[in-house]
C-alpha cells in the first residue's frame, strides 16, 4: 500500500466552498446527490459545484431509480465523471446507461454480495443494509461479512465510517476505496475539521501498511 492506495470519497456536498475545503483535505472524489434526501442538490448547484473544483477531483452523481435518459442529462450538464447508482438498478440498465457506474450492493447477505459480479460496472459500494434505506444512515455492518469476497469491480466501502473507525475499516478490509457522508458531519452539515480528520486517518493507515 502507498499513501494514495485508497480513494477517499466526501458524499452529500451541497456547496461550492465546501467541496474545495474537502478536495483541499485531499479528498480524491465528492458525491452529489440527486435522490430525494435532506442532502439532495439541484442540477443548476450540482454544476456550480463542479465547475469550482480542481480538474483531478472526480465528480460522483449519486441516483436512485431514476430514467436512464434523465441520468444522462444531468451528467452531461452537470459534468460529472461517474454515477453512483443506489435503487434497484439492474445489470441492464447499467449496461444501456453506457456512463462509468459505481453500482451500490447493501451488505444484507453474501448472496446478495456475491450477485454484485452482475453488475457490469467500474466499482461496487457496499453499504449498510437497513429496510426502507438507501445510505447514509451512520450505521455499521459486520465488515467480516466482506472476508474472502471476490469482486469482479473494487470494492468501495460505505456504512456509519468516521475519523474514529476508518482505520480499523481500512485495515481490516482493505478496499479500493471508501465513501462517507454522515460520518465527517455535524447538526447535520459537512465539518471541515472532521473531513480533515478522516481523510488523515486513512493515510495514516495506508503509509504505516505500506512501511
Amino acid at each position: 500500500m502507498t499513501d494514495q492506495s485508497v480513494r477517499i470519497k466526501i458524499c452529500g456536498l451541497q456547496d461550492a466552498p465546501t467541496a474545495l475545503a474537502a478536495a483541499k483535505a485531499g479528498a480524491d472524489a465528492i458525491g452529489l446527490v440527486f435522490a430525494p434526501s435532506r442532502r439532495r442538490v439541484t442540477p443548476e448547484r450540482a454544476r456550480e459545484i463542479c465547475q469550482a473544483l480542481p480538474p483531478l477531483v472526480t465528480r460522483v452523481g449519486v441516483f436512485v431509480d431514476s430514467p436512464a435518459d434523465e441520468v444522462r442529462q444531468i451528467a452531461d450538464f452537470c459534468g460529472l465523471d461517474s454515477i453512483q447508482l443506489h435503487g434497484q438498478e439492474s445489470p441492464g440498465y447499467c449496461r444501456q446507461l453506457s456512463l462509468r457506474c459505481i453500482k451500490a450492493i447493501p451488505a444484507r447477505d453474501r448472496v446478495t454480495l456475491e450477485r454484485a459480479n452482475d453488475y457490469p460496472v467500474s466499482a461496487i459500494l457496499v453499504d449498510t443494509f437497513i429496510p426502507g434505506s438507501i445510505g447514509g444512515s451512520g450505521q455499521t455492518f459486520h465488515w467480516q461479512l466482506l472476508e474472502g469476497l471476490s469482486l469482479k469491480a473494487p470494492l468501495i466501502l460505505a456504512g456509519g465510517l468516521h475519523p474514529g473507525n476508518v482505520g480499523r475499516a481500512v485495515a481490516l478490509v482493505r478496499p479500493y476505496g471508501v465513501d462517507v457522508s454522515s460520518g465527517v458531519e455535524v447538526n447535520g452539515q459537512k465539518d471541515r475539521v472532521l473531513m480533515k480528520a478522516f481523510i488523515q486517518r486513512v493515510r495514516e493507515v495506508c503509509v504505516g501498511a505500506a512501511g
